[in-house]
């Protein structure tokens, strides 16, 4: 039997009907057995000389009505015993269906891949609850912006981001911390996420070496990795690092850049030493290594204010700061800055020109009239105190585990080591199908090791929330143990 649509044209019903009764047919008159293959979507789209978007919609209805099903990158199957096993997580994970086109790389956020699913007790984003954050005023600031610049969006920002912004942020640099920074040192970046990328792209070529922290932020090792260069591991531990250890690295293995995030650091929630901070940029201007000093959490703290800056002790051009506020500013406004020498900066810029050509106007204006503000900084002080609540909140529920972990002093993530009889691997896939997300130590290790370990974020849920979260993440881990 030969399929076509010419002779049904005349009846009734869409296009995509008629390719579903054509198939339905097709099937019912034996063209098709049990568990035969259909062909691929392209094939009866050329068949049947209809779009291949018809095509698909009809497969997905036959597919809903029980009358093919589908086998995971196979394809499509008349319905039977052997016709495959159709699943959610099938489903879901990758369309059944070809497409011809093919990437040549293989691209990877792990972080990401993880965020993907949508979970009632969130726990692996490190995410401010946004009920704790001053919406309404922000609101109010919004409808200001475009009162004083009418014309905010019909225009571009420069690419290295507004000036008025950035000589309002080299004000707020020299008043908070001493550091002297020309309004043409600082860039400002859609999150510092972008910066990091700007920065790899820039100051490195594939097989070049690079020091990491271990563990360290999951997507800097990924951004790091798709440079193809050579990521040598650094530990962190409370008191800091190893400095002989990172002098014998930078003399023998001449690497180029050193990443690092040592206030609060994300995952461990550690902070390096004034006196460590000061000995590395000396160790960096010897050996020709530039630091980059990501500073997400630097105003998250709950006691003293962290050490000064790695930036603050540069007088040899050998640093790169990052500052974000991100995470407890505004997440929707995405809005970082990158403080870097001109020589540094002079090959940055042109990278972040061609990434896109500038970070919008509007919510470079909106930060600044935001930020600024000093109902903004009060609310930053009272929101310490609220995180802080939470933090401890966590440890408290945690305290009947033999779980371990160090107390941060800032920061919004908890580092625990699981007993080695937990499969954390197991867990997460538990968890993940029981509406709890958590991260992965394997994912911060540039070793792809550290398999006992998780990172816990007591930021973003409330603490109702926070109690039946941690109620799972306990009750499951026991299950799994016992499997």
């Amino acid at each position: 039997m030969k399929l076509s649509l010419m002779d049904d044209k005349a009846g009734k019903g869409t296009l995509q009907q008629l390719v579903y009764d054509t198939i339905a047919k097709g099937i019912a008159t034996g063209e098709w057995r049990e568990s035969d293959k259909l062909p691929s979507v392209r094939v009866m789209a050329e068949r049947l000389k209809v779009h291949r978007l018809t095509v698909l919609k009809a497969y997905q209805q036959l597919l809903e009505d029980g009358i093919v099903e589908v086998k995971y990158k196979s394809g499509y199957f008349v319905a039977g015993k052997a016709g495959g096993d159709v699943s959610a997580d099938s489903l879901g994970s990758s369309p059944p269906w070809e497409y011809q086109a093919r990437s040549l790389y293989v691209n990877r956020s792990r972080l990401s891949d993880i965020h993907r699913h949508q979970v009632d007790y969130q726990m692996s984003e490190a995410l401010i609850d946004p009920a704790l954050l001053p919406n309404a005023f922000l609101s109010n600031h919004v409808k200001q912006v475009f009162d004083m610049y009418p014309k905010v969006l019909s225009t571009y920002s420069s690419v290295s981001g507004d000036l008025e912004l950035r000589e309002e942020m080299a004000r707020y640099f020299m008043e908070k911390q001493g550091i002297a920074v020309h309004p043409e040192e600082l860039l400002i970046t859609t999150g510092s996420q972008q910066a990091i990328d700007l920065i790899s792209r820039s100051l490195v070529k594939s097989g070049d070496a690079v020091l990491i922290e271990r563990p360290t932020y999951s997507p800097a090792i990924d951004v790091f990795v798709q440079q193809d260069v050579n990521l040598l591991p650094i530990e962190i531990t409370p008191q800091g690092y190893d400095l002989e250890h990172i002098e014998y690295m930078m003399r023998t293995e001449k690497p180029k850049l050193f990443y690092m995030n040592p206030t609060f650091q994300n995952p461990t929630g550690y902070t390096v030493p004034a006196t460590q901070r000061k000995a590395l940029v000396e160790l960096a201007e010897r050996y020709e290594c530039i630091l980059v000093e990501d500073e997400v959490y630097h105003d998250i703290y709950f006691g003293d204010p962290p050490p000064l800056p790695f930036f603050y002790y540069d007088t040899e051009g050998y640093v790169i700061h990052i500052r974000s506020f991100s995470k407890y500013v505004a997440p929707g406004l995405r809005i970082s800055v990158l403080a870097a020498r001109p020589e540094l900066m002079k090959v940055i810029v042109p990278v972040k020109a061609l990434s896109d050509n500038g970070t919008p106007l509007l919510t470079q204006k909106i930060f600044q009239h935001y930020f600024f503000s000093s109902r903004l900084q009060e609310h930053v002080a009272k929101l310490r105190i609220a995180l802080e609540l939470r933090k401890a909140r966590m440890e408290n529920l945690l305290a009947a585990t033999d779980w371990s972990w160090s107390s941060p002093g800032g920061g919004l993530n908890l580092w625990i080591r699981l007993p080695e009889t937990i499969n954390v691997d197991a867990l997460l896939q538990q968890c993940l199908a029981e509406s709890v997300a958590f991260v992965p130590g394997r994912i911060c290790d540039p070793l792809d090791r550290m398999e006992s370990w998780i990172r816990l974020s007591y930021s973003y849920l409330s603490e109702v929330q926070l109690e039946e979260g941690i109620r799972r993440l306990v009750g499951i881990s026991d299950r799994v143990k016992q499997d």
